[in-house]
């Protein structure tokens, strides 16, 4: 068993995903306030919120993974969920900030690894 196949690789992924969504919301309600544009804190709460969601399907994960540890398909997900939420929140969080367009350019890619993760989860044996 690989260290991801351990629920409690995913309890800390979910639980640190959720500790940065808050921190990053907070600093964009606060910090970012008077600095975004309202178009641009509208992308930069997109990011939180999609962060917020795949932070709890990654406590959903955790769980699946104690029922099923030897599931690579929950595996999958989770590591799905992470890099989707590098990517696509990720992505929206630097094109909010600097303006940069090309980077709403990754955001799709984030978006494919969400929905590759439901797939997997969706058609994983339980």
């Amino acid at each position: 068993m690989t260290a991801a196949q351990d629920w409690r690789f995913w309890v800390k992924a979910a639980s640190g995903a959720m500790f940065l969504a808050v921190a990053v919301g907070a600093f964009g309600a606060h910090g970012l306030k008077n600095v975004l544009s309202q178009a641009m804190r509208e992308v930069y709460e997109t990011g939180v919120r999609y962060q917020v969601y795949h932070a709890l399907a990654l406590f959903a994960v955790a769980y699946l993974a104690r029922v099923n540890p030897s599931s690579r398909a929950v595996c999958a997900a989770g590591w799905c969920f992470v890099l989707g939420i590098v990517l696509f929140s990720g992505s929206l969080y630097a094109l909010s900030v600097t303006g940069v367009k090309l980077l709403g350019a990754i955001t799709p890619v984030g978006g494919l690894l969400f929905l590759s993760g439901w797939a997997l989860l969706f058609f994983a044996k339980l």
